[in-house]
């Protein structure tokens, strides 16, 4: 089970006017429309990076999120996958898949609103530690740290959202003597990866305000996991120097 994840920019003196931004992994697009009409309709963010659409571009609804007040560019697939940035403006500059990596998989959407930079990711969830699908996250997220590298050079204002199927630490996870260094999403090597993209000078928006455990953004439904909390938070928000003062963060759901 998710939920969406919203996060604010606060002008300041020349800067851009304050934007909702959010990231929403929705599972089925096809599924979920009438809840992200309802949600936009409710919070009226400014741009959404939505992922697993699980829906062929063909397929994609444009029209109806037309008619709800947002253009939209897309990537998709059958039954996987699929990613999309939804936007008040049009999206300008899209690139589609990291540059230069070889990948079947729509896991990858970018545009540029004003001087703004926005990364929707829906990253590899890598299934269990040793297996080829592991190392496929891997190296996965070392191809998007080095984009990004590239990415950031180009455009300071810059944000990475998504699901990153990766809890940052302990505060991240509702049971940390499971969720620890052997366990997918939360092992060693996955973690050092997003370590290395903050690196780069990327600061994760949410703990810019919040320091607490125990706020998550995705929960197994077949352990009741919503209604106990058994929670984890890897649906992140990454943004850059130049806006990190800027950014309130607030749940993108009541």
């Amino acid at each position: 089970m998710r939920q969406p994840r919203l996060a604010s920019t606060k002008p300041g003196p020349g800067r851009m006017p304050p934007m909702k931004i959010a990231s929403w992994n929705v599972n089925s697009l096809n599924v979920r429309l009438p809840h992200l009409e309802q949600w936009l309709k409710a919070f009226g963010p400014d741009i959404v990076g939505i992922q697993e659409t699980k829906l062929e571009d063909h397929k994609f609804p444009d029209s109806a999120l037309i008619a709800a007040g947002y253009r939209s560019v897309f990537a998709g697939q059958k039954t996987y996958n699929g990613v999309a940035l939804l936007s008040r403006e049009p999206a300008q500059d899209v690139q589609i898949g990291i540059p230069g990596f070889e990948d079947e998989q729509k896991r990858v959407i970018a545009g540029t609103f004003g001087d703004l930079r926005v990364i929707n990711l829906y990253v590899v969830n890598g299934q269990d530690i040793g297996t080829d699908k592991y190392d496929y996250k891997l190296r996965w997220l070392e191809a998007v740290h080095a984009w990004i590298a590239e990415e950031l050079q180009r455009h300071p204002k810059l944000i990475v959202m998504g699901d990153f199927n990766s809890a940052p630490d302990a505060r991240d996870v509702h049971d940390p003597e499971v969720w620890n260094e052997n366990h997918i999403l939360t092992s060693t090597a996955e973690r050092g990866a997003l370590n290395k993209l903050l690196q780069l000078g990327l600061h994760d928006g949410f703990r810019l305000h919040n320091d607490e455990a125990g706020t998550f953004s995705w929960w197994d439904y077949r352990a009741a996991g919503f209604r106990r909390n058994l929670g984890l938070r890897i649906d992140l928000t990454l943004v850059s120097d130049a806006l990190k003062r800027t950014i309130t963060r607030r749940r993108g759901w009541k």
